[in-house]
């Protein structure tokens, strides 16, 4: 039997899943529960020493001679920090150590509790990955529990850290047996042709397979996905995923139903966006997404067919939607205008890069690393200083602008920097959220109610003005925004009203049909 500690259990099924066999043990009271289930396990090797500094080294030693990973096992308090000397030894000879801790509940550290410190950052910088386990109440914090783990056992060069608080009592063992826990596996990056031909047949094999990008962006899909999520037969059951951020929080809510998830990313880091991840692939990934699309040419797929065709048939509408005068119609006919022109486009958050996601033709740029608002006028900036002559324009709201406005404080900018400046007096994205009108503090203190102006901040930073209040105007605008010479940055500044801008936005979804 095994202990009732579900983070517990989690982690021995997965110590077993990849592959770690033996397993040093020192005594203690708040490790009980762990090294009670290392003994029940059949597939665990136990070695008690009782002197945890030298347990380290008994660690580091049969790692060496089996030239595998090797877990030591401690109780919580200065017990940890007895094996700093081996982790550290470990770290520069390139030993997999797994150092496992057993801790207090996070409440009582630093409350003269008996045994606590704070443990999950203990071993600093020797360690390759520290993690320190949730005691999981829900679904989510036993996704949260697996995928922690699964993250410090995939390093397989270094020494890691898991640090696994547990609440009293400790000693009730009435499991029957280790849950069957999600192994998610590395493939690093020798990326070599078998390997890129396995992930191909793996994607070609699957009954509805899917390739999908994040950043720059996935056009459409959110579209596509409002219209199917509830029909079972548009759901992957394997979906090949080249990294990047998904602006869209019902594409991976829907994403989250299928079967398994691989990712392709340079770094082989472990994102399980879609709470399904299985294989993390270490490589470049317009690589496997290019081999990918070759190999559908030669062997075009069903599913992949339904998808195209669905993604087609909302392109049709989309071109065909005129919206009234608003953020959205500034958007499309930009978009229609800028596929002539051969430049980068950046656009900030919010609105902006939701409306992108509806009309961008090629890539753009956004800062959808943590998707914040500060800095994306700052970093098209920077981008047009970089490529010299080239065409860069940023797409932004007016929160977004005027939060960033110092960004043309800036003697190097020139003539090749554009702005489209989107102004309806509000982070008119809180518009979108339902229930959030119901608060009298959404508009002057969530949406950040204002009436201020960019061209106070044009003139003093010597950026050309342009604005637009009506559909004509911002076309005019928008056509002289793109085409005009000038040494210095131009800016458009287009005004609409954020409840039209609302409605035309929540019109063109209701206006779409499968």
């Amino acid at each position: 039997m095994y202990s009732n500690k579900e983070n517990v259990n989690i982690l021995t099924a997965l110590l077993v899943a990849h592959g770690i066999k033996h397993a040093v043990v020192c005594p203690g009271s708040r490790n009980a529960a762990i090294v009670h289930n290392f003994n029940e396990c059949p597939d665990i090797q136990c070695y008690p020493v009782t002197d945890e500094r030298s347990a380290g080294f008994y660690a580091l030693g049969i790692a060496l001679c089996l030239c595998e990973p090797v877990a030591v096992c401690v109780t919580s308090g200065t017990a940890l920090l007895n094996v700093v000397p081996a982790v550290a030894e470990a770290y520069y000879q390139h030993v997999p150590l797994v150092v496992i801790s057993a801790d207090r509940p996070p409440q009582w550290i630093d409350q003269l509790d008996g045994q606590t410190l704070p443990q999950p950052d203990a071993l600093g910088r020797f360690v390759k990955k520290a993690v320190s386990l949730p005691e999981p109440h829900d679904d989510e914090e036993r996704w949260y529990c697996n995928r922690l783990v699964n993250e410090a056992l995939i390093e397989r060069h270094a020494p890691v850290h898991i640090n696994v608080p547990i609440t009293e009592p400790l000693f009730d063992f009435s499991v029957a047996s280790l849950p069957e826990e999600r192994k998610i596996e590395l493939i690093p990056a020798d990326c070599t042709n078998i390997t890129l031909t396995h992930i191909c047949r793996m994607f070609l094999q699957a009954k509805r397979p899917m390739l999908i990008a994040g950043q720059p962006m996935n056009p459409l899909m959110d579209e596509a996905v409002m219209l199917v999520q509830d029909d079972e037969e548009y759901v992957p059951d394997f979906v090949l995923y080249t990294g990047g951020s998904i602006v869209s929080k019902r594409v991976k809510r829907f994403l989250r139903k299928a079967k398994e998830t691989w990712v392709v990313n340079r770094e082989g880091e472990v994102t399980d966006t879609f709470m399904n991840l299985t294989h993390v692939v270490q490589g470049d990934p317009q690589v496997v997404a290019d081999m990918v699309r070759f190999n559908l040419e030669e062997m075009p797929h069903p599913f992949v067919q339904k998808w195209e065709a669905l993604l087609a048939n909302i392109r049709q509408q989309v071109e065909a939607y005129e919206p009234a005068y608003s953020q959205m119609a500034t958007v499309k006919y930009l978009n229609g205008q800028w596929s002539m022109v051969n430049g980068s486009t950046h656009y900030a958050n919010s609105t902006a890069i939701r409306l992108a996601n509806i009309y961008a033709k090629s890539p753009i740029y956004c800062n959808r690393g943590v998707n914040g608002i500060e800095g994306s006028l700052s970093t098209a900036a920077g981008f047009s200083i970089a490529c010299q002559d080239a065409p860069v324009l940023c797409v932004i709201g007016d929160l977004s602008f005027f939060y960033d406005q110092n960004a043309l404080w800036n003697q190097n900018l020139k003539g090749n920097f554009r702005i489209l400046l989107l102004n309806n007096g509000k982070g008119g994205i809180f518009n979108m959220l339902p229930g959030l009108e119901k608060s009298p503090a959404r508009d002057a203190y969530v949406s950040a109610q204002h009436d201020t102006s960019a061209e106070g901040i044009c003139k003093q930073n010597d950026v050309v003005y342009l604005k637009a209040t009506n559909m004509e105007e911002m076309q005019q605008g928008v056509d002289t925004l793109l085409q005009m010479g000038s040494e210095r940055p131009v800016l458009l500044e287009v005004f609409t009203d954020a409840a039209e801008d609302e409605r035309v936005y929540k019109e063109y979804f209701r206006s779409l049909s499968i």
